[in-house]
Parts: C-alpha cells; sequence; structure tokens
C-alpha cells in the first residue's frame, strides 16, 4: 500500500506491507499526521512555531519551547559539536544572505556575508533545560532546521508505524532521506538506489540494502545559481566557510536514525572524507558515501 501527503515543502510517501488494508490506511494517516505535527513544531514559515518564534524573539528575551523541541535542538548542537561546525542549524542568516531561502541563491555583497557569517555558531545559543526555553545571544541569529527537520519527521512517523506492529514499510521525505521498517516479504531488506550520481564519465544508480536504518542523501542538484566566477554554486551551506557548495558531490549516510542520517549526510557533503573519522567513532557501523565512492562499508573503509 501507498499512501502520500505534501508537508514540509515537499513530498512524503509511505510504503506499507499487511494484510489488514484498512487498518494499515489508518495508521499510514496517523503517520502522516505526525509529520503535520512536527513542522508545526519546526517549520521557519509558520508564525508561531517554536522555531518561528525564537528566531522572532531577536535576543530580547528567552523563548519557552516544548520539550520535544528542546531535545531536538540539544541534539542539534551535539551533532554540531561531532560534524565541527559542518552541520549547524545556527547559519539561518547565512542561507538568507546567499538568497537560499526563498529562491535559487545570488551571490551577497561582501557587508552582508560578513554580517550573516558573525551570526552562526551555537555561542549565540543559550539553551535552559530547567525551564525549556531558548535565548538567542545575537538579534541576528536565526535558525534552519532544514538539515535535519525532514529525517526526524520520518523517525517519529516510523515509530508510530512500529507502535502499531507494522512489520514491513518504507518512508521517504522527497527521495532525500529514507526509514526503513523490517522488511518486504520474500526478501531480506529493502533495496533503495541512490539517484544518478555522477561519476567521471556518467552517471550511475547505486542499489543499498536497508533494514530497520535510514539512508540520507545531500547533493548539488536542485537550487543552484552561477557565482561571478563561472561556478555553480549549490544550495548547502557550508557554516564554517560560510560559502554554498562549489565543486561538491552527493554524500549519503546510513545509520540507525533519520534525524542523525539527515544531519550527517549535509555534514558529509560540506566537509568531504575529513570528517567520516569523526563520524565512524561515532557511529561503527555506519556506511557512508561520496558521489559512487563508498568510503566506509561493512565495517571497512
Amino acid at each position: 500500500m501507498l499512501v502520500a501527503r505534501h508537508a514540509m515543502a515537499t513530498r512524503f510517501e509511505l510504503v506499507l506491507y499487511g494484510s489488514d488494508v484498512v487498518r494499515l490506511r489508518a495508521v499510514a494517516e496517523e503517520a502522516l499526521d505526525e509529520i503535520d505535527r512536527i513542522e508545526n513544531l519546526l517549520s521557519l514559515y509558520r508564525p508561531g512555531t517554536d522555531i518561528a518564534r525564537i528566531n522572532a524573539s531577536e535576543a530580547k528575551a528567552p523563548i519557552a519551547v516544548t520539550p520535544e523541541t528542546f531535545r531536538l535542538l540539544e541534539r542539534s548542537r551535539a551533532l554540531a559539536v561531532l560534524t565541527q561546525g559542518a552541520f549547524d542549524i545556527t547559519l539561518g542568516a547565512l542561507v538568507h544572505a546567499w538568497g537560499f531561502t526563498d529562491g535559487h541563491g545570488t551571490e551577497p555583497k561582501p557587508t552582508t556575508l560578513a554580517e550573516a557569517r558573525e551570526s552562526v555558531g551555537w555561542r549565540w545559543i543559550e539553551l535552559d533545560s530547567t525551564n525549556f526555553s531558548v535565548r538567542l545571544l545575537n538579534p541576528k541569529v536565526k535558525l534552519d532546521l532544514g538539515g535535519i527537520g525532514k529525517g526526524y519527521a520520518l523517525d517519529r512517523a516510523a515509530a508510530i508505524l512500529r507502535d502499531a506492529r507494522v512489520e514491513a514499510a518504507l518512508l521517504h521525505g522527497g527521495t532525500s532521506t529514507v526509514v526503513a521498517v523490517g522488511f518486504p516479504p520474500g526478501r531480506t531488506a529493502w533495496s533503495v538506489a541512490l539517484p544518478n550520481v555522477p561519476t567521471e564519465h556518467a552517471t550511475e544508480t547505486i542499489s543499498i540494502s536497508l533494514r530497520d536504518e535510514s539512508l540520507s542523501v545531500s547533493a548539488p542538484w536542485g537550487k543552484s545559481f552561477i557565482n561571478s566566477a563561472g561556478n555553480t554554486c549549490g544550495h548547502i551551506v557550508d557554516p564554517v566557510a560560510g560559502q554554498p557548495g562549489v565543486h561538491w558531490q552527493s554524500a549519503a549516510v546510513a545509520v540507525d536514525s533519520g534525524t542523525d542520517s539527515d544531519a550527517l549526510s549535509t555534514a558529509l557533503s560540506v566537509a568531504g572524507a575529513k570528517l567520516v573519522a569523526r563520524i565512524l567513532m561515532e557511529y561503527p557501523k555506519a556506511r557512508l558515501w561520496l558521489g559512487s565512492v563508498p568510503l566506509h562499508s561493512a565495517g571497512k573503509l
């Protein structure tokens, strides 16, 4: 059974196996409702969401958020530390400066870029675990959970399916993150294809097996523009360098968590192979790819 819904500016699809079609559809709709709920917590564009309220506070006062949002912010901070800032949800002003918030990108003025870069970093965020509140210490800071929100929403949706004892399901959001629950009948895993990975001579499709895992892909396709040097700049911005990707390949990460795979694929696409050792220290069973090249598979580099 296939069910789908638009949320978070993308299309979410769920494929489920089972004999009770009516029950499966009801559970699938509940899972999709959960994705809608997550969007109402994390969206930058819906007034009143936790993230929109934080961004609107302009460092004037702490903002109380739900415990769930607070935990995700704590996880985002931990992932920023792990990736040495290659993944960082405080880069909202930087994304806006490069014109990717509501367009395909444009080269900012040097003064605009310098101001945006100064507002990036967790030194500007104060998390109060006693009151579940968030305080911005710089009025220019803007949070952007675009690199982790879809993965988290899929994790929450998958949890509902597991609680309902759905034994086989595949969930994806915009094809960038896939979460596998169990495996389909007659198989030992779900087979998922990385879309059109560029190689030196052509493009190829890589097939990846997933079983109770998540796979996320970050790629230069989609929003992009040609800069003044004639380079194509992709829409994922390096929070450390303050620049969008220019010559990067697609990056893919398979781990147990959709939340983490979403963030880690973004970081890997920014930082490249130098990040592999740090990821594997935290996720020994992770599988990693840059383009068509596996950086870690079956426990071996």
